[in-house]
């Protein structure tokens, strides 16, 4: 598959072959400015969750994934090597992005960029908060945040890549509706 039709791709949103390169706070940031969507609705979750399970497998990654939507659960899968912890990591890392708008990796590399970290400074319990990569904001153009895709399973960093890249390859298979 080519991505030729989303601009975000020839500016390099996800460096492919720099996987040890933690990006600054303006490409976090530019992630989520680029990755806003006309619509999300239940199919859209549907297509979404699918194209992280293919990605995930491909990879053999051992994640669960989940989408949230308005406080619902649209989309839940666990592949192998998975475990419950991730699920619990999964509810911590989405009330960060619920909380603050940001995706978790965003929230925690503020943090950090202030000398502290997540822990220290929030002021939030870290049983129910983990400002940690891999939950990123779904955001619907004139709407503003709606819900949060979710990954645990792989080193943050990794679990972040892996949500944008999905996120990415979504926003170009999304066919315009009429109004």
């Amino acid at each position: 598959m080519t991505h030729k039709s989303n601009p975000s791709h020839s500016q390099g949103l996800t460096p492919k072959f720099h996987p040890e390169l933690t990006p600054s706070l303006e490409e976090l940031e530019k992630q989520e400015r680029l990755l806003v969507f006309r619509r999300f609705t239940y199919d859209d979750a549907w297509a979404l969750g699918s194209l992280l399970v293919e990605l995930a497998r491909e990879r053999q990654a051992p994640v669960a994934i989940d989408i949230h939507r308005a406080g619902q659960q649209l989309f839940h899968a666990a592949l192998p090597g998975s475990t419950p912890d991730n699920d619990a990591w999964i509810a911590r890392k989405r009330r960060v992005v619920e909380r603050y708008g940001s995706a978790s990796y965003l929230v925690g590399a503020r943090f950090r960029a202030k000398g502290s970290t997540f822990e220290e400074s929030s002021r939030l319990d870290p049983d129910t908060y983990a400002a940690h990569g891999g939950s990123f904001p779904i955001t619907v153009e004139g709407v503003g945040v709606i819900g949060a895709v979710t990954v645990s399973g792989l080193p943050q960093l990794q679990d972040h890549r892996l949500v944008v890249e999905a996120l990415e390859r979504f926003q170009d298979l999304q066919v315009p509706h009429p109004e």
